[in-house]
């Protein structure tokens, strides 16, 4: 049980925590390659490429040279994810890549938006404490992000990976939060979807931690007729404070419904 009297921050994800970024990604996705019109390609076939693309290119990015062109700037890995993409499509066009992937970007961008109680959510709980946000990305594409969402000057702590050079679960954002909000670990509040990007490591730091899951929270799938189910916990691992389904949940469990 989360003691709302002995809280000094709470601390935000960003991406299908407040906004919902893979129901923004399927949309585009699917409008991009509408437009490209592939001959011998379909929408959906495109969409099963680029997941297989993403399965592929995304799990092992951190530890390729990648990794350090991915920080600063979105479209070189973007590009490079199309051109994959296309290439399972039998299309090896490396400027056919770059053209399509700023497309989706734009496009995703476009179609982001804060979950319906997010704002709510947010100035409720700014009556009563300091907000940071504490986001994985490229330095640019999260700024973007966060000026298409509406969220600047929301937060007092922003902390986004590309920016840092480095982003959770490494103990040192964490460790910067505490030290901007000059909190003890158990004095801070991680909210987030992710289990082990999120809660895990704030749990294991000593924070409080408020998992919230849906079901939209997953990357289109290369087999279109499977049914995906959303993350999992591992056994053996601790458990969060809660579960969450909405974000306006969390007004009841932080006695914020009438602040």
């Amino acid at each position: 049980m989360i003691d709302p009297s002995r809280l000094k921050a709470v601390v935000f994800d960003l991406d299908d925590t407040l906004c919902g970024y893979w129901d923004a990604s399927k949309k585009a996705l699917r409008q991009t390659f509408a437009e490209l019109d592939l001959p011998g390609q379909t929408p959906e076939s495109m969409v099963r490429h680029w997941a297989e693309a993403f399965r592929e290119f995304a799990p092992t990015l951190k530890q390729t040279q990648w990794y350090e062109v991915y920080l600063k700037e979105g479209q070189p890995t973007r590009t490079e994810q199309m051109r994959r993409t296309l290439a399972k499509a039998g299309c090896d066009d490396p400027d056919q890549a770059r053209k399509v992937g700023d497309r989706y970007g734009e496009l995703r961008d476009c179609y982001l938006e804060l979950f319906p109680d997010a704002r709510t959510v947010l100035d409720r709980l700014a009556q009563r404490w300091p907000l940071g946000l504490m986001t994985n990305g490229p330095a640019d594409i999260q700024r973007q992000e966060i000026a298409t969402c509406g969220l600047d000057g929301m937060f007092e702590l922003v902390l986004i990976e590309g920016e840092q050079g480095e982003g959770k679960p490494n103990v040192s954002v964490f460790k910067k939060a505490e030290t901007h909000f000059g909190a003890e670990p158990d004095e801070l509040l991680m909210v987030g979807n992710s289990y082990g990007h999120d809660i895990e490591p704030a749990l294991r730091y000593g924070w409080r931690a408020i998992w919230i899951r849906r079901p939209s929270d997953l990357p289109p799938s290369a087999d279109l007729k499977a049914n995906p189910q959303p993350e999992e916990r591992p056994a053996g691992s601790p458990d969060p404070d809660a579960e969450i389904r909405e974000l306006s949940e969390l007004l009841k469990i932080l006695d914020c419904e009438f602040a």
